[in-house]
């Protein structure tokens, strides 16, 4: 059993959970996850490590309310707990030796974004986060990313904050200025595609985080492939981290909503049972 030491509401969607898990946090890099199993009769889900402390053996996820599990997760308290976490899983986000980085989160993907850009800030890379939103209302992590950034921008869709347009309206401004050597994009997969187009003329190494639908996080289902150069490729066990240049991002959005019905009439079952 887990227990839940912190829960922190960013916006009427999404939740912070600081949970202890000493051994996970002793062992956990950016750009891994977890796999969550609520209760008993839970359902399997991933969800990436938003952020670990070693000393007080935390880990923190991010949840965005959106399917049965995800909206359960959210309602926990401090002082719950939750039955079983299986981590760290996936490949570590490689680096390399970047001297500039762009680091760019779309929604709830910046609580992804986050500890890759903080990892990079404590190499003392020069670190540009950029920070994409439908409005304001819905912005998450904004000083956070600030202290582990040397510039931050923040866009929404409706100019309610920051600059309005998109995360790619700003990357192409930063990389015509030239200078950078690496951008890692985290986010709604066609942010990131649009990303890994802009920056293919640059020849800037890209770097995506996917989180394609997934059930046992340790590479024998085959529910989480993706195709990566022509090459099927197993998030869990490959990635989650791959070259954005060569995702099929195309297939990638198709194979994302195939159990969207399904999943809309389990959170209605679950409505009708719990009122």
């Amino acid at each position: 059993m887990y227990e839940i030491i912190n829960k922190n509401v960013l916006n009427e969607a999404v939740t912070a959970l600081k949970i202890k898990a000493r051994f996970i946090a002793e062992k956990a890099q950016p750009g891994q996850f977890v796999i969550v199993k609520i209760d008993e009769k839970g359902e399997r889900i991933p969800l990436t490590i938003s952020d670990f402390d070693r000393n007080d053996g935390t880990i923190t996820l991010v949840i965005q309310a959106v399917g049965v599990t995800t909206k359960k997760l959210s309602k926990l308290n401090k002082g719950d707990f939750i039955e079983n976490i299986a981590g760290p899983l996936g490949m570590p986000t490689e680096f390399g030796n970047p001297k500039k980085a762009i680091i760019i989160g779309g929604g709830v993907g910046c609580a992804i974004a986050y500890p890759q850009a903080k990892a990079l800030h404590n190499m003392g890379v020069d670190v540009t986060v950029i920070a994409g939103f439908r409005s304001k209302d819905i912005v998450i992590l904004e000083e956070e990313m600030k202290v582990v950034s040397n510039s931050l921008y923040i866009t929404t869709d409706d100019g309610s904050y920051g600059e309005k347009g998109l995360v790619t309206d700003v990357l192409k401004r930063l990389l015509d200025d030239g200078g950078y050597d690496l951008v890692i994009a985290i986010g709604p997969v066609i942010m990131m595609k649009f990303v890994a187009l802009t920056t293919k003329p640059y020849s800037v190494k890209t770097i995506v985080s996917l989180n394609p639908i997934m059930i046992d996080g340790t590479g024998m289902c085959g529910g989480c492939r993706v195709s990566v150069g022509g090459e099927t490729k197993f998030a869990c066990v490959d990635g989650p981290d791959f070259d954005g240049h060569l995702v099929d991002f195309d297939e990638l959005m198709r194979r994302n909503t195939l159990f969207c019905e399904e999943e809309a009439h389990a959170c209605r079952l679950e409505e009708s049972v719990n009122g």
